[in-house]
């Protein structure tokens, strides 16, 4: 029942990563071109406030640099790097470079999480981090280097905030959402003074502006970042992270769909390896043995002495209490351990 119920969970929170994959579509068709601050700030700020408003709580003690710290890497850095290297990369490209994070939470998990590298998801992130180096380095086109970067930054960001949200858990008494609206607000925060300061405002929305934002703020952010929460307390570190490895499927499978962009046997190595890796990555539980039923207690010889020949347990109990009392104690513990050793 355990088993089928995790099953459950990882097919939930697997829908975040998928929701995630067509981020990259929708920024270079529906946002306004080249501003990542604004989209990161968008997409987490509004967000964030609705879901304080709904859950009428502020952190408290140690929350307040817990929240910001998990607020910057979950949300602020890692969206800011994500929307810089959906601008400069193709989007299959950039969630499949993205996609090496479950390297970085196994070697995480393992320091800081005390949970040990299995040799199948070492061997998985082995071959998914040769499947971006392949990517990156022997595809046909040309990738820009601040893209890549950017990729893998957001990557690493990602790894440290599954790595410290596992590690520091929830506050008792806070609820999910609550818990996801302080995150959301404080990246969302962090960003704004840079926004307002590097980059300017679009001369006006239009219509697809306004449902490209709507969709990131909905889908894109509160709905996808509960579910993703909430399997991230119910799943481990690592078997979450390989579910983000849905993401680069998705956005390689928008690309192909929505901007004829084809895959190269370079990009089908690296998918291939995202594919086979996010099979992979399931906690192994080992099957338990059924437990043998105990074995039953040998029953007592029938004790004979010079008043009971024959072994008449009635008869002994009403002999004499002295001596036939304790040659039966005797009689019977030798012949309980007897039975044993020939057992």
């Amino acid at each position: 029942m355990k088993s089928r119920q995790n099953v459950l969970t990882a097919a939930v929170t697997g829908l975040a990563p998928a929701v995630w994959g067509s981020t990259y579509l929708v920024t270079t068709e529906l946002l306004p071109p080249d501003r990542p601050l604004l989209a990161t700030t968008m997409r987490a700020l509004p967000s964030g406030l609705v879901l304080l408003a709904l859950g009428r709580r502020l952190p408290a003690g140690i929350w307040w640099w817990r929240a910001l710290v998990l607020g910057v890497l979950n949300i602020g850095a890692f969206n800011f790097l994500l929307f810089v290297a959906a601008y400069r990369l193709p989007g299959g490209i950039a969630a499949m470079i993205m996609s090496a994070q479950p390297m970085f939470v196994v070697i995480l998990a393992a320091l800081f999480l005390g949970e040990r590298i299995r040799a199948l998801p070492a061997l998985a992130c082995a071959m998914g981090a040769g499947g971006v180096v392949l990517l990156v380095f022997k595809g046909t086109v040309s990738l820009d280097t601040m893209g890549v970067l950017a990729a893998v930054g957001g990557a690493l960001c990602m790894a440290s905030g599954i790595t410290l949200t596992k590690r520091w858990g929830r506050p008792e008494g806070v609820s999910l959402l609550t818990f996801t609206g302080w995150q959301l607000t404080a990246g969302g925060l962090v960003l704004l003074p840079f926004w307002l300061s590097l980059e300017d405002l679009p001369d006006g929305l239009t219509g697809s502006n306004v449902f490209g934002f709507a969709y990131l703020i909905t889908l894109g952010a509160v709905l996808s970042y509960i579910v993703w929460f909430r399997g991230l307390e119910r799943l481990p570190a690592v078997a979450v992270s390989f579910l983000a490895l849905g993401s680069p499927v998705v956005a390689a499978l928008l690309g192909y769909l929505f901007k004829d962009q084809t895959l190269t046997a370079p990009r089908s190595s690296a998918s291939s390896s995202s594919s086979w890796r996010s099979c992979s990555a399931s906690p192994a539980h080992p099957r338990r043995s059924p437990r043998k039923p105990p074995r039953p207690h040998p029953a007592p010889l029938p004790i004979t002495s010079p008043t009971n020949p024959l072994g008449n347990r009635n008869a002994a109990d009403n002999g004499p209490p002295g001596r036939v009392r304790v040659c039966k104690v005797i009689g019977a513990t030798v012949a309980n351990r007897t039975i044993c050793d020939l057992r």
